[in-house]
């Protein structure tokens, strides 16, 4: 058994929590929360099942090296200190991923390229081939990140952002990020033990990230490719362990999911996702407004859904929150709701009060993911002995 190496997961501002949960249930050792990540302990066989199960995981990124960096030459000679044929052959490509936050270093344009230099140096020394840039497919994605004058060096074991689950081809015109619903449906408490609906699902993925919570499905199990399988030591039997390990945690559902949308292509792009996602078992979408239904399932009802904003969707703000707070509170009882929006404004207009208000970021939008609590009859009666 290979044995442990440090790892970091980086996430969305306010999952730090959440995602150091997942990490603790997957088996992790040493999970300390950061600020937008977390680290870790594991091996290589963790390493590729935190790729394949984490819901709420942008990147798994591993630490190879740091040193102190505060101008160029000791950049170039700090990256030159690790053997880059240990991870790389002169005929393969790479890419360096760089963001820097320093006052040593202001362009995060230039440290890639002097990191670059720096590799394609040493192995034009060693062999005299040297290995070549691809920014779009490459061999190796490197990740250099400089605060202040510290340099951490790392791989980046998942290659484009985990978001990227490969079940998404039709979208709409404002679609949410993958990670993005999942962490906010955990945040909200789903976990299968109840009917769900998103009144407003357009494309479906808080819908499909509802279903493979409710079944355990793995995350990323729909994804094509990792960045991984792309190293040297890439273990492909290894791998198949590990994912036929994670399916068969897979269970049943004994509820509804349902999504409504009232634009009938967006509807049909959400059945067709759900379809990719091989969840169309588990999911149903309907062609309809929310503010003209009502509560169908008997039961606590357990909605999570990504109302319009007012940023790429025109509507009229006021009435569009005041019509959601009366639908809630005239036909929905027995229900807990959540919704985001990044109009904080807005929500005075919804004439309830929510219960819980957590401070989350859509994209660079920052955004309140809020719950209200619809109960059956009247709130006090609820309380009464």
């Amino acid at each position: 058994m290979e044995n442990n190496f440090t790892m970091v997961a980086k996430t969305f501002f306010g999952f730090e929590e959440i995602l150091a949960k997942e990490l603790q249930q997957l088996g992790a050792q040493k999970v300390e929360p950061g600020i937008r990540m977390v680290s870790f302990l594991g091996d290589k066989g963790f390493m590729y099942k935190a790729n394949v199960a984490l819901r709420t995981a942008l990147k798994i990124l591993k630490p190879i090296h740091k040193f102190r960096a505060f101008n160029e030459s000791s950049l170039y000679k700090g990256i030159q200190m690790l053997d880059w044929s240990e991870y790389l052959d002169a005929n393969q490509t790479f890419v360096i991923d760089a963001t820097v936050h320093s006052d040593h270093f202001s362009h995060s344009e230039f440290v890639a390229q002097k990191c670059k230099d720096a590799i394609v140096d040493q192995f034009r020394n060693k062999t005299g081939q040297r290995p070549s840039v691809d920014k779009i497919h490459p061999d190796l994605r490197i990740n250099v990140h400089i605060g202040k004058d510290q340099c951490n060096v790392s791989l980046d074991t998942s290659g484009a952002s985990l978001h990227h689950r490969g079940y998404r081809t039709a979208t709409n015109i404002a679609p949410i990020n993958e990670v993005l619903a999942a962490g906010m449906l955990l945040l909200s408490g789903w976990d299968g033990s109840s009917d769900f609906l998103d009144p407003m699902c357009g494309s479906g993925t808080i819908l499909a990230e509802a279903a493979m919570i409710a079944c355990h499905i793995p995350a990323n199990i729909n994804r094509r490719e990792f960045a991984f399988e792309k190293w040297k030591d890439w273990d492909n039997e290894l791998f198949e362990t590990i994912v036929n390990g994670l399916l068969k945690k897979t269970r049943e559902f004994h509820y509804s999911i349902i999504g409504y949308d009232k634009a009938p292509s967006v509807v049909m792009k959400a059945k067709d996702n759900l379809k990719n996602a091989n969840l169309d078992d588990y999911v149903k979408v309907y062609e309809r407004n929310f503010f003209d239904t009502q509560k169908e399932t008997q039961g606590p009802l357990h909605m999570v859904f990504n109302p319009p904003y007012g940023e790429r969707l025109d509507i009229h703000l006021e009435r569009f929150y005041r019509e959601v707070g009366d639908t809630l509170k005239t036909s929905y009882p027995n229900t807990n709701a959540w919704f985001i929006t990044g109009n904080i404004e807005a929500l005075k207009f919804v004439g309830l009060k929510p219960s819980r208000k957590i401070k989350l970021f859509n994209g660079s939008l920052e955004a309140r993911f809020v719950k209200y609590e619809m109960y059956e009859g009247s709130r006090k009666a609820k309380f009464q002995p």
